[in-house]
């Protein structure tokens, strides 16, 4: 269905297809094959709330980006110096997995290109905001959001900040990203590598 929705921007020119890690990375896989497009993986961690880690108070990406949800941060008084203490276990964890997905190979880069940012659904925003965050300091010619589930606000938020912005269904009774998909198991870092290793039409 998202692929579906993208279609007006197969064939286009320096075109670059980046799935979220984990759950975004089968997702980029569909849209990037339908869009004769090239796939990269995209590393962001959410920040999570110490002792309530579901919680996101922020999210870091690969590049050193971070985005702080300020409204959490200050209602729940957390300290900079807890919030410097995830921040280096979360980047920690992204450094392992660049190396674990790609094996050495070199990242996509997006600069001047039109970049289609894809994860498996939006529920706070977050992580998303902090890969369009890192992105835009790579220099890409635009950034497309791609997504089959999130709020309506949500995504809203993000169409202010991006090129453009889709969202294949926005429930208005929006409770969870894994509402929309008969199948939301956790994908593994072997799934990951899997896909990313076999080519897509382009790469």
């Amino acid at each position: 269905m998202l692929a579906e929705e993208l279609a007006s921007y197969r064939g286009r020119d320096g075109l670059l297809v980046l799935g979220l890690a984990r759950g975004g990375v089968p997702v980029a896989r569909e849209i990037a094959t339908a869009l004769h497009a090239p796939l990269d993986v995209f590393l962001v961690r959410k920040l999570g709330v110490p002792h309530w880690p579901e919680l996101a108070m922020g999210a870091v990406a690969s590049n050193g980006s971070v985005v702080r949800n300020e409204n959490v941060l200050s209602s729940l008084r957390i300290s900079e110096a807890q919030v410097r203490a995830v921040i280096e276990r979360e980047t920690t964890e992204l450094n392992r997995r660049e190396q674990a997905y790609r094996g050495g190979r070199p990242v996509a880069d997006p600069r001047g290109k039109t970049v289609i940012l894809v994860d498996d659904g939006i529920a706070t925003g977050a992580s998303m905001m902090a890969a369009v965050g890192a992105l835009q300091a790579a220099g890409p010619a635009a950034i497309v959001v791609a997504v089959p589930v999130g709020p309506p606000s949500a995504c809203e938020q993000l169409a202010q900040e991006v090129d453009d912005v889709v969202c294949a269904t926005m429930p208005p009774d929006f409770e969870a990203v894994g509402q929309v998909f008969v199948d939301f198991h956790q994908v593994s870092d072997d799934e990951v590598r899997e896909l990313l290793a076999a080519p897509t039409s382009e790469g």
